[in-house]
């Protein structure tokens, strides 16, 4: 039952990184470099901060899931995530429009990714 659960976990890294690497390909400002190791670490970081806020803050980081607020977290989560992952480059506005795109592709593809 173990494995089960790291390997659905380890699905879901994989699938937020992919996720990732399109978000970062069309977001002006925000570049990965370092290959697929550093969007797995990446996906895993922002997974962790999203599970934390929803945790701690009551909010799912999506624009889609909390409006205007979710929007917000899911931004901060990703500007946060450069200053914790080497390779992972992203500024300000770069983190809106990501989040806006991120929001976009869990709108369209929906599921549990982070919780």
């Amino acid at each position: 039952m173990k494995n089960r659960g790291i390997f659905s976990l380890l699905i879901k890294i994989i699938i937020s990184a992919l996720i990732l690497g399109i978000a970062a390909f069309f977001t002006p400002g925000f570049s990965i470099a370092g290959g697929f190791g550093t969007l797995f670490m990446a996906a895993a970081v922002v997974g962790l901060l999203s599970w934390a806020a929803v945790e701690f803050l009551g909010v799912k980081a999506s624009p889609f899931g909390a409006r205007l607020t979710g929007f917000l977290v899911s931004a901060a989560i990703l500007y946060l995530t450069r200053y914790i992952v080497d390779g992972f480059s992203i500024t300000l506005f770069g983190a809106l429009l990501g989040a806006f795109i991120l929001g976009v592709v869990d709108f369209v593809i929906p599921g549990r990714r982070f919780k």
